[in-house]
This record gives C-alpha cells, structure tokens and sequence, in this order.
C-alpha cells in the first residue's frame, strides 16, 4: 500500500467506512441508518410508453447518437439488482476529442417509474458521490431515499467511467488487484485510461445518457461528489439543463489544497457540538467535560494506538488514522450518530476495543459496500477516487508548498488533522496533468439549479453550497439551507425533502433564502 492514502473529499451522500478512502473530496451524503422509509407506489397497469428526444450531443458520430438504442435487460449484478431492476451499457468515445475512434462500455441500471404514462417527467440520474461510488450497486441500496419520485420517474443510476463495471481503474499491485499501491501502480495498470477519466469526459457521458435516455434535458439529483458532475454538466450543456438538485455541494471555488482545510475544519466544528453535547447529556462521556478536553483525550488515545493499534475484530486493528476516519464516519450521521459514537469511544477508551468503532464505520459504509457482492465488479472505489480527484486537479505542488500545507491542515484541527494532512500529497507524483485547479460551473443561460447545503456538514461545509449557488449564476443556482448536522439533508429533513421533491416534481424553486429548521435549530 503506498504510504500516503488519498485524502477524504467529496465522499458519498452516505460516508465511507473507515479504511477504504482517505479522502478530501468522498461521495458522500445523509446516512445509512438515517434513511427514511417509503412505502412504495403501486406501479401502473397500462402499456408503458417509451419517451425519445429529438437534439442529439452535437459532434458525436451518428453510430453513437441516433444510430445507438439501450437495450435493457434483467441486472445479473449486483444480487440486489435481480428483482425490479432493468441494466444496459451505453457506448460512449474514450476521447471526446476523437469522438470516431474508440468506444468503451458504461454500466447503467434503471428502475421504472411505476406512474401513468401521462404524469412521467422522464428520467431521474443519479449519482451517489465519491468520485469512486458505483451507481449499479447504489441505486439498490439506496432506493427507498428516493422511491417517493417513482411516480414521475424512472430511476437511473451508472458507474462512471473507471468506477466498477465501466473500465475499472486499476492501481493494485497486480493488474486483477483492486486497492491502492501509488501512481506508479495506476500508470502501470490502467494508463491509457487516466487521461480522460476526469469529472468533464463523465460530464459529456450524462449528456448522450440523457439523450438515449428520451430526455431533452437532463433531470439530475448528484450528491457531495455528485454536485460537481451536476455543475460541471450544467457549465457545459446550459440549454439542456433541466432539473438538478445538488444537494451537501462541494465547493467550486477551492482548490484541492483549500478544501482540504476547509474540510477538517468543518469535521473538527462537528466532533466540537458532538463533545459539548456528550458532556451535557451522555453519562459516562467518553469525550470529558466539553471539546478543549475532549481534543486532549482524544490526543492520548492517538498516541496509544500509533504505538499499538487496538484489536478491531479478526485480522483486524485500529490505528491512529483509522480512529479518525470512524469518528468522522459518525459524525456524518448527525445526532443519531452521537450516542453511537460514544458508545464505542467509550469500549475503546476503557477496553481498548476497536470493534464497535470499526463495525459502526463500517455499517453505515458507502453505495458500493453492501453485504452481498457475490456477482459485483470488484470494489476498486479507492483507486477510482483518486484518479478521478487527480485527472480533475492541475495542482502538483513541489515538496516545500506540500510541507506547508501538510502543516496547515495539521494546525486547523487538533483531532483530525494529522490524519487529514496526509491528503496534500495525493495527486504530487500524478504521472498525467489535471484539467483546472477549480471547477469551472458558471451556467449562464441555464434553467434553475436547486443547490442544498447543511449548516452542520462536516465532509462539505456549508460555505461550498453558497458559493456553488452564486458561481451558477444569477438565476440559475438557487440556495436550500438547512440547519442540520451531517453529511447530507435529504430526506431526512422534512422541509428539505418537501422542497427538493416540489422541485423535482414541478419546476418550481423554494423561495430565495428559505432556510429549513433542524437539528441545529
């Protein structure tokens, strides 16, 4: 494994467990044990009528566009798939500057709307974050989140490209290997794909999705991770924007250094409000009487677990790093992750157990974690995630930048800083350039963006969704606020679900500055 993890960032809606990313950025989103729970619409009887649309990606060969048709049939994988579900691969260019030559293969899964014919908007795509989730293995698991929009909906979900069943990126130390070994590794593996697995080229895949699709426009709902493929889309194809929500948005005014920062500053802000709350109402609490405390216990137990790790389950520890990615995972669940949280600080503290810490990380896990993958691609998220974060970020700092901003994040929190600092480093011996230090969004022209941000969040941080909403443009991207803890709104706050899923439904956006009531409340 190389020494330096990618960092956490742009994390699915719900959070990674605790090994498998380091990253700024995931994926991201509310969280598991959060989800609400739907009772599902009952499907219509009448013959379902296909939708076509008439304005194909311009510059694509007629092979690709009006000469290509998805054929759908039932999912093999993953197992969750089988029943209700339909797939298909989309052909799309590698290089959308040679749109003639070769083709690859993206996996995509659909569920069918269960509405009347008459009342169907078209399709909803999703994506679930990261950069580095699998949508054919979100979309099952993550289904009752948005079941309530089947009415008007199809449900569709993909693996972008170098994520899963789309020509997987491979950064292990054997080609067939999935985890992480370093740049050298991925060069090796999976270098003629690197250059062109960026946010952009995934971008120009959603438009021919929802053309093939029968969609004019493309009708959208991206979280964490997912906002900047929302954004970038919109920058791209305004006149075929039609309804997007970008909901816990990353910040396109960041850097891949600044948001680092900006990132372990909101984590240390949420592990802060869970210390003082833990003081007041939890007995005993693990974390001592408010957060100056709790930063100099949990300072102690680092230090005890970079000496020995704490036994975390069989063939498994719990180190200092991965003490961090836990809390975090918790801390992304909001309030229903607090009592949890000091539960299991609490049997590692005074029993040097690591495995409610480790199970509890591990069960909220990500889209593409689920318990049965017997016939699942294998999981390469984590090599995924940082190819993706690398082909997007122009930044390859020199040794002397990474040694101050390795210091900087270290100063910004004193629980996760040294474990999030590790991230500067992620894209220095990258072996191809990225396309931009920050993403470029401004959608002039565009039909309204719904962009929703918790005030709580601590993997994107509030200030990202106000700054995602302005750089849209005037009158495109328009702010929800919600005064929530964690990572991700919808649909566990009310107010927000009710807005979002209005949106969706109608065209019709919240009224400027409406804020929804929460947890923070």
């Amino acid at each position: 494994m190389s020494d330096t993890p990618p960092p956490r960032t742009r994390r699915p809606g719900l959070s990674v467990g605790a090994r498998i990313v380091a990253l700024v950025v995931l994926v991201a989103f509310g969280a598991v044990s959060a989800w609400l729970q739907h009772d599902p619409p009952g499907p219509s009887t009448e013959p379902r009528t296909e939708l076509t649309a008439n304005n194909p990606p311009a510059g694509l060969p007629t092979t690709l566009t009006t000469g290509q048709h998805l054929h759908w049939s039932r999912c093999t994988s993953p197992s969750t798939a089988r029943t209700g579900y339909d797939c298909a691969t989309m052909k799309v260019p590698l290089d959308y500057r040679k749109p003639e030559g070769r083709t690859i293969d993206v996996a995509l899964i659909r569920r069918k709307a269960t509405g009347p014919n008459a009342r169907r908007i078209g399709s909803l795509v999703l994506n679930f974050g990261g950069p580095g989730v699998s949508g054919v293995s979100g979309l099952p698991d993550l289904l009752n989140q948005y079941e309530p929009l089947l009415d008007r909906y199809d449900l569709v979900s993909f693996d972008p490209r170098g994520v899963g069943a789309t020509l997987p990126v491979r950064c292990g130390k054997t080609a067939d290997d999935t985890g992480y070994d370093g740049a050298a590794a991925c060069a090796k593996y999976s270098g003629a794909l690197l250059p062109y697995i960026g946010t952009s080229h995934t971008a120009r895949d959603l438009d021919l999705m929802r053309y093939l699709l029968g969609d004019e426009r493309l009708h959208y709902f991206g979280v964490s991770y997912g906002t900047a493929l929302g954004a970038v889309y919109a920058h791209l194809y305004p006149s075929h924007v039609g309804r997007l929500v970008l909901e816990a948005s990353v910040d396109p005014t960041e850097d891949h250094d600044e948001e680092q920062r900006s990132q372990v500053k909101a984590v240390q802000a949420a592990f802060d409000r869970f210390a003082a709350h833990c003081a007041a109402h939890i007995r005993p609490c693990p974390t001592g009487d408010g957060p100056k405390e709790a930063a100099r216990r949990m300072a102690r137990l680092a230090g005890r677990l970079a000496k020995k790790p704490a036994p975390a389950g069989p063939g498994r520890t719990l180190d200092a790093d991965d003490l961090a990615y836990a809390v975090s995972d918790h801390l992304d669940l909001g309030t229903d992750g607090w009592a949890p949280l000091a539960k299991a600080l609490t049997a590692l503290i005074d029993h040097n157990d690591g495995r409610p810490l480790s199970k509890g990380a591990d069960d909220i896990g990500s889209a593409d974690r689920s318990a049965d993958r017997s016939a699942a691609p294998p999981d390469n998220s984590r090599a995924a995630r940082t190819a993706i974060t690398c082909a997007d970020s122009s930044l390859r700092p020199g040794f002397e930048r990474l040694d101050r901003d390795e210091a900087r994040v270290k100063a910004a929190s004193p629980v996760f800083g040294a474990a999030w600092s590790t991230g500067v480093y992620l894209c220095y011996d990258w072996p191809f350039d990225g396309e931009s230090a920050t993403l470029q969004v401004n959608a002039d022209g565009a039909a309204p963006v719904l962009v929703v941000g918790g005030t709580g969040d601590p993997t994107t941080p509030y200030s990202g969704a106000r700054h995602m909403a302005r750089a849209l443009g005037d009158g495109v991207g328009v702010l929800l606020t919600a005064e929530e803890e964690g990572h991700g709104t919808y649909p566990q706050n009310r107010c927000v679900t009710e807005a979002v899923d209005h949106y969706l439904r109608t065209g019709g956006t919240p009224v400027p500055g409406k804020v929804c009531r929460g947890s923070m409340s």
